[in-house]
């Protein structure tokens, strides 16, 4: 009896050592992206970990003020060591469900510009805003026009109100009510082409076909960063752009 209780806990030891080996290994040697412990890096390609990491810098509306200053500055930080400027926003209270935490606005760097410019958005959008335009954005325009996108154009990021601008009490809050969304209507090119997600989603468009592929392109890509993308695939409010966003749940269409 002892010594089986003695090969049980050698045992017990051995798969230790094996799990502890195994840890370190994958902590070496695994991409930096693939693991959820390793810090957000804006430059690294989007990995199996890398929703979990902008998800760290999500703060809940209960969360308290010291709470939200301490992750919006690593948020802020992390930003800034990819070589985006930005700067701290005044939170918004707007009443209601239109409450806005850790708020930013991207002033300038290492990403393509939006026009208007000077958008709050919850910094965790700011993030997956940059990965996209590093990750899907330039790579998609590059591939399809050899060419680098100098403005996104858009619709904005705040706006409270209810899904679909509805007065239902019953419906949800949008996420622009959290400016926790971008809506995307076009990229303009350096080679001074616009595409436009109403005029070429359907390939009849100044852009044909190349204009629908592009824009497809970019909006699959987004599903990898963002939570909810949705697009003129997904019902006719979303005709004339890409919308964005960083909510709990998930959808691509």
């Amino acid at each position: 009896m002892k010594r089986d209780f003695a090969d049980f806990w050698n045992l017990l030891w051995e798969v230790g050592l094996a799990l502890c080996a195994g840890f370190a290994l994958l902590n070496a040697f695994a991409p930096p992206q693939d693991l959820p412990w390793k810090p957000l890096d804006l430059n690294r390609p989007i990995g199996q970990a890398t929703a979990a990491q902008v998800a760290d810098f999500a703060v809940s509306f209960s969360a308290p003020d010291e709470e939200v200053e301490a992750v919006t500055a690593a948020c802020i930080q992390t930003l800034r060591e990819a070589g985006v400027e930005v700067r701290r926003a005044e939170d918004i209270d707007g009443g209601d469900f239109c409450q806005v935490r850790n708020a930013v606005v991207i002033t300038g760097g290492a990403v393509t510009p939006l026009s208007p410019g000077n958008l709050a958005m919850q910094c965790p959008l700011a993030v997956r805003y940059v990965i996209w335009d590093r990750q899907v954005l330039k790579p998609a325009a590059q591939a399809a026009y050899g060419s680098t996108p100098v403005s996104v154009n858009n619709f904005g990021t705040y706006s409270c109100r209810r899904i679909y601008g509805s007065d239902d009490p019953a419906d949800r809050p949008s996420e622009h009510a959290r400016a926790n969304a971008l809506d995307v209507g076009s990229v303009t090119l350096a080679d001074g082409r616009t595409v436009s997600v109403q005029a070429d989603w359907g390939g009849q468009g100044p852009q044909g076909v190349e204009g629908a592929g592009f824009i497809r392109r970019i909006r699959d890509g987004a599903c990898r960063v963002f939570s909810t993308v949705l697009s003129p695939d997904y019902n006719e409010a979303h005709a004339d752009h890409l919308h964005l966003d960083g909510a709990p749940r998930g959808l691509c269409a």
